[in-house]
């Protein structure tokens, strides 16, 4: 029987499908692309409608000559790159350079490496989306005309070695304008004034200066300030209402990319690459290399139902059915998100961050750690608040002081709060 080939980005991504697989597969890495305009011209025919010419990647030259060898006896490509518009791209130059009449191409698109998103990808291949592959050929493209067309104006323009970039020229103005905001912006001199007071009974506490009368104060200078601080001094001190209410705080949706990166100690680049990591697959004993998280590129709060099975059911065991809602949390579309990927999620909630912690590195089980305290945060009741604010009555003018007791930790509990 003719054995299929499946091809993917990296090696650890190749270990960890290579295990769910029967015999009948070949699990191949591509690393990453193969195919890429040329260095040494602009490689975009600006006349002929922007016709991207593509070449081999020198360095990828022995990879693509092993990928040939692996699908020279297969009767079936299988494309498993990552989803998103990269994936779809290298996939495409892959189907280029490996497919034939007498061997077929096709997508396994699938948005976490386990065993049953794999099968399930298997079990409905689907076709290399081509609108996808325009659109990164598209953002290619452009990065090339502005790389190799706007950088030797600058050259001979304002100083050799400058670079114009698709995105960076773009940001450079986005920065420029802000500096131009600051350096319009006109300071105004204000004074905040807080008084520290004690009860009948310990402890002391702050409350702010807010109302002179019915007005609220602006204090615009340190005589102003001074002339208030000295009425402060010879009034007397009265409470004149108390209002006390309910606070709810919700837990925040699983992560996006952007929400990740931001979150993370790490800086954006080296987030990446260990949420690259466990994804495609660590080694766990007596289980082989396991991806543990979704895929990592995304703008989607959106999680599947199986999941949220499985993360409302771990809740309930460990945390109690106090801590559960009726109903799994659902989070709001952003106004410009493409919603193609799940959010950032541990590919199952029983592996708990302590239960991985001997199995990895220090990197890795802290972005891990941070993963999985926000999704399981995210279906949990929202935290409870007693808030109360008391005006003081001091002459003429008011002042204010709030404090807040904890009543339900609710989500706040993932965090040991």
């Amino acid at each position: 029987m003719e054995k299929a080939v499946v091809v993917v980005e990296s090696p650890a991504k190749a270990r960890t499908i290579n295990k769910y697989l029967g015999r009948g597969f070949k699990v191949v890495a591509s690393m990453g692309h193969v195919r890429d305009l040329p260095k040494s011209k602009l490689g975009v025919d600006i006349e002929a409608g922007f016709v991207p010419e593509y070449e081999a990647i020198p360095t990828r030259k022995k990879v693509i000559k092993t990928l040939r060898d692996a699908a020279r006896g297969a009767g079936h490509i299988y494309i498993a790159t990552d989803p998103d518009r990269e994936g779809e791209a290298i996939g495409w130059h892959l189907a280029k350079e490996l497919g034939s009449a007498k061997r077929p191409v096709s997508r396994l698109m699938f948005n976490e490496i386990t065993k049953m998103a794999v099968q399930a990808a298997l079990d409905n291949p689907i076709e290399i989306d081509q609108r996808m592959v325009d659109a990164q050929q598209a953002r290619r493209v452009l990065d090339r005309l502005v790389g190799y067309k706007l950088s030797p104006l600058l050259w001979d323009k304002v100083r050799r070695g400058l670079s114009a970039g698709r995105v960076q020229s773009v940001a450079l103005k986005l920065v420029c304008d802000r500096e131009d905001e600051i350096d319009r912006f006109e300071s105004e001199e204000y004074w905040h004034i807080t008084v520290r007071l004690a009860g009948g009974a310990p402890p002391e506490f702050d409350a702010r200066l807010v109302k002179q009368g019915k007005r609220a104060l602006k204090v615009g200078s340190g005589a102003e300030a001074q002339a208030v601080v000295a009425a402060l001094e010879a009034a007397d001190f009265v409470v004149d209402a108390v209002a006390t209410r309910e606070r709810k705080r919700h837990a925040p949706p699983p992560f996006i990319t952007s929400k990740l990166q931001q979150a993370a100690r790490f800086p954006v680049k080296r987030t990446m690459q260990i949420a690259q990591q466990l994804y495609e697959g660590i080694e766990l004993p007596g289980e082989g290399s396991v991806g543990l998280i979704t895929y990592m590129r995304t703008d989607s709060t959106r999680v599947s139902e199986q999941s949220l099975g499985e993360v409302r059911s771990h809740i309930e065991s460990t945390f109690g059915a106090e801590y559960l809602p009726a109903r799994a949390n659902r989070f709001r579309r952003g106004k410009d998100a493409q919603d193609a990927h799940e959010a950032i999620r541990p590919t199952s909630a029983e592996r708990t961050p302590e239960s991985l912690r001997p199995h990895l590195k220090p990197d890795q089980y802290y972005l891990y750690r941070l993963i999985w305290n926000r999704f399981v945060a995210s279906q949990m009741l929202p935290a409870t608040f007693d808030d109360t604010t008391v005006d003081i009555a001091a002459g003429d003018y008011v002042l204010r002081a709030k404090g807040s007791v904890p009543k339900f930790n609710g989500w706040l509990a993932v965090y040991g709060g």
